[in-house]
């Protein structure tokens, strides 16, 4: 597990977006969502944590250790992208062994870490199949396994929930949950769902046109909304919960 800092973070591009003098510090083992509106800069800040994007300015700390130019492949990040990034043409092995091959690991050790991968998001048994021949749900969990195969000490997950419907989102966010609290990793979690935010995260960045409105616990940032946007914001998660109890 690793200790995440961000450090007056900035990244502005020229077209627009992006994320200003982001400042959070992320215990080890913690769930920390990004939420806000499209374009609100979580993305950005994101791909800044996986080295994917460069800060104008600012700092990013693994366990006190500035990673802010270190090749994404040094961090021991691993990120799941809203899209999977799956290779349809690999069945589900190879595209888990992935990211081994690519640190050369001997092909005992892929095969162990590929199969203890598939085990933890309960897909024993499925390594032969093609992933165009899997579910929304299993692809989905291909692309959790292939990051946790390469043991990351920080979980990046872009979005992964937002191309399944309803039901099987659910039933997914509970094992995701339920992976994190198991596997103790630290998690940094994108999403512009309030109520995914709520269910997954200890705390809560809430961001708007690339500013942070307020850091906080969900019942925070539920019930002492530090800004007039992050209580408009939530405004339709609280409304539920009163017809809930209605």
């Amino acid at each position: 597990m690793s200790s995440v800092r961000f450090q007056n973070v900035s990244r502005i591009f020229p077209e627009g977006g992006g994320i200003r003098d982001f400042s959070c510090d992320i215990a080890e083992g913690e769930f920390f969502a990004l939420l806000g509106p499209s374009g609100c800069g979580k993305t950005t800040t994101l791909r800044i944590a996986a080295g994917l994007e460069t800060p104008d300015s600012g700092t990013v700390a693994f366990d006190g250790r500035d990673v802010t130019h270190l090749a994404p492949e040094k961090r021991n990040a691993a990120m799941v992208f809203q899209s999977y990034a799956l290779f349809p043409h690999l069945n589900v092995f190879e595209n888990v062994a992935f990211g081994l091959r690519a640190r050369k690991l001997p092909r005992p050790e892929i095969a162990a870490r590929v199969d203890e991968a598939l085990q933890r998001v309960q897909l024993a048994g499925m390594a032969k199949r093609h992933v165009t021949e899997l579910s929304g749900g299993q692809q989905q969990r291909v692309a959790l396994a292939r990051a946790l195969a390469v043991h990351p000490r920080i979980l990046l997950l872009d979005e992964p929930l937002s191309n399944l419907d309803a039901e099987l989102r659910f039933s997914t966010r509970q094992q995701l949950a339920e992976l994190q609290q198991r596997l103790g990793i630290t998690a940094i979690y994108v999403t512009h769902d309030q109520e995914e935010a709520l269910a997954l995260a200890h705390r809560i960045a809430v961001l708007k046109d690339g500013a942070c409105h307020q850091i906080g616990s969900p019942d925070q940032i539920l019930y002492q909304p530090a800004t007039p946007f992050v209580r408009a914001f939530l405004d339709r998660q609280r409304n539920a919960e009163t017809k809930a109890r209605d």
